[in-house]
């Protein structure tokens, strides 16, 4: 096949390697514009070593980009982690057209934090979609699907790159192959079904120790290792990473504590009194500051938080 890739970061390059490792030729790479004072692109980077033709314009839509695509030829496009708009015009040059990877069952979990949300609702499985983009955000009728559990200790972290990533590469080199083959079976998606949910943001990653503590957990690792869910410390945001949840058996076991209260501080984090249980906190965050243990932070017990 002769494929062109869109996309960027740690994702894009690994499906640009996994179609060069099967001798497929790439006849170019799209990717979006450096923001400043950001890292390199890693596809942009293994792109540039295989002396492939990059191109990097900020919108899909502009001629000089619809232009360069149509010179390039392709039998398909294969979009690998796209927050750029691509329009039906850019879409539908390739022999083929394109095909985008989203890491949710769609039409779950439509938008851009599809993985933290999926934790953060209590849900237990997730998975990814390849499907054919259109004007509408994840929208577009779906072509193969590949589900995984969510473990009950996932973090967006684990469940992304341990999971929903390498089977994400897997997929879009599988649904390429379909779809050049002519054997792709595409179904539209049940909108009775669908959900949007936006970016994870300051408002919606605040901790509310009244929630029960299965919620709360589940916020904590929805958003390990960012944005970070956050309570209070006197006039502190800190931010919540690496924990463990514990039930309450007993009345006995919260009998005279308070919500958000730090009821031990030892070497295994800092324990703190939620709805139904305790959290346990490992790494943490204070404000715009690097993520260290708890026991490099001063917080004993009988410390209120959220207050």
């Amino acid at each position: 096949m002769r494929i062109v890739i869109v996309g960027q970061q740690a994702f894009g390059k690994a499906v640009l390697e996994a179609f060069l490792a099967r001798g497929d030729t790439i006849a170019g790479v799209f990717a979006a514009p450096d923001k400043p004072g950001s890292r390199p692109d890693p596809l942009v980077a293994a792109a540039e070593e295989q002396k492939l033709p990059v191109y990097r314009f900020p919108k899909y839509s502009d001629p000089e980009a619809l232009a360069a695509l149509k010179a390039l030829d392709a039998d398909i496009g294969v979009m690998a982690y796209v927050l750029l708009f691509a329009p039906p015009e850019f879409c539908a040059i390739p022999k083929h057209g394109m095909i985008q990877f989203h890491p949710s069952l769609l039409p779950l979990h439509r938008g851009p934090a599809s993985i933290p949300w999926a934790i953060i609702r209590g849900r237990g499985e997730t998975g990814l979609s390849i499907f054919r983009p259109t004007p509408g955000l994840d929208e577009g009728p779906v072509i193969l699907q590949k589900r995984v559990a969510i473990g009950p200790n996932d973090t967006a972290a684990s469940l992304y790159f341990d999971k929903i990533f390498p089977l994400g590469v897997e997929a879009l080199v599988q649904a390429a192959d379909l779809v050049n083959a002519g054997r792709a079976t595409e179904w539209t998606q049940d909108e009775k079904e669908a959900t949007y949910e936006g970016w994870v943001r300051t408002a919606e990653t605040r901790i509310n120790w009244a929630n029960h503590v299965d919620f709360t957990y589940d916020l904590i690792r929805g958003c390990n290792p960012a944005p970070g869910a956050w309570t209070t410390h006197g006039d502190d945001k800190l931010y919540l990473f690496d924990s463990k949840k514990i039930m309450a058996p007993t009345f006995g076991a919260v009998r005279g504590k308070k919500l958000g209260e730090v009821v031990s501080a030892g070497p295994e984090g800092l324990r703190i009194h939620a709805q139904g249980g305790f959290i346990e906190v490992s790494r943490l965050r204070v404000g715009d500051g690097a993520k260290v243990k708890s026991t490099e932070l001063d917080i004993p017990a009988g410390t209120i938080l959220g207050g």
